[in-house]
């Protein structure tokens, strides 16, 4: 599985907070960007981001002026963030869960960004799908709704869609489970098929 740090982003813009949504813009249509990171104040602050989805939303929608809103009034703070060594699939399905369209990669600082757009031209997800065991799934979806509710806070809507998602899992493991209750000597043959009194074994 290709991880994010191979097909991320690495030449990131970014904006402080206290610009305005003016400059935001302006800078947008420059790099001919949708989105752009925020830097953090401080070395503890977390980064931000501002979208194009933003600026539509909360300043055009309402007539109010960009050249006296500042970045910090409409940004996401903080917002999801991805570590560099996390599979792409993870990737997606924390963008599916999340309702998100990208994410700065981060690990000791800023190493760039990730997109959905990233994942769908750059990736292998096509070439070489990958069919996870259900166990694996549960694992990875509880960290990524750990990492979710460390972002958003526990009573958040993100943070209880991503719990949804680990529960189904769950569920669906039970139901497996359930219907192939295997006896003890069918989970020893399974565990090693090349024993001599299993070659015999027939169901």
């Amino acid at each position: 599985m290709m991880k994010a740090e191979e097909i991320m982003t690495k030449e990131v813009v970014t904006i402080r907070g206290s610009a305005t949504v003016a400059e935001a813009v302006k800078l947008m249509k420059d790099k001919g960007l949708r989105a752009l990171i925020v830097e953090p104040r401080t070395q503890d602050d977390p980064y931000g981001m501002v979208t194009e989805t933003d600026i539509i939303y909360k300043v055009a929608a309402y007539g109010k002026d960009p050249k006296q809103m500042r970045v910090y009034e409409i940004m996401t703070k903080p917002c999801i963030v991805v570590n560099p060594e996390l599979g792409v699939e993870y990737v997606a399905r924390l963008f599916a869960n999340t309702r998100i369209r990208r994410a700065p990669v981060i690990k000791g600082g800023l190493l760039g960004i990730i997109s959905i757009s990233d994942i769908l031209n750059k990736s292998d997800f096509v070439e070489k799908p990958t069919d996870m065991f259900l166990e694996d799934r549960i694992e990875a979806a509880r960290d990524d709704a750990r990492a979710i509710c460390a972002e958003k806070g526990d009573t958040s809507r993100e943070c209880a869609a991503a719990w949804d998602v680990v529960e189904e899992l769950q569920a669906e493991s039970s139901r497996q489970r359930s219907q192939k209750k295997l006896s003890s000597f069918q989970a020893y043959c399974e565990e090693n098929p090349g024993a001599e009194e299993c070659r015999i074994y027939e169901d």
